[in-house]
């Protein structure tokens, strides 16, 4: 799901404020944690395990799609090792 918001005033400050503070990397990423945290506060959520596996396995089909399509190939462990090898300080 995609969604527009605009947001000012007090509202727009706090956000911002909380990503110049280092708290979120992105006001996207702040605006998902509130949303879910309402989402609790308000008993709309099952428990956040259930939640948590559920979108693990949501990603988790994306990126099998992903390699079905030829859009992301998988190393094995060898090419992985001489592929990162360096960073690795190996």
């Amino acid at each position: 799901m995609e969604a527009v918001v605009r947001l000012d005033g007090a509202v727009a400050d706090v956000l911002e404020r909380l990503v110049s503070f280092g708290y979120f990397k992105t006001r996207s990423e702040a605006i998902r944690i509130g949303i879910l945290e309402l989402g609790k506060e308000f008993q709309v959520l099952r428990n956040p395990q259930e939640l948590e596996d559920e979108l693990a396995a949501r990603k988790a089909q994306q990126i099998d799609a992903q390699i079905r399509a030829g859009k992301v190939k998988l190393l094995s462990e060898k090419e992985a090792l001489a592929k990162y090898r360096k960073e690795l300080n190996m």
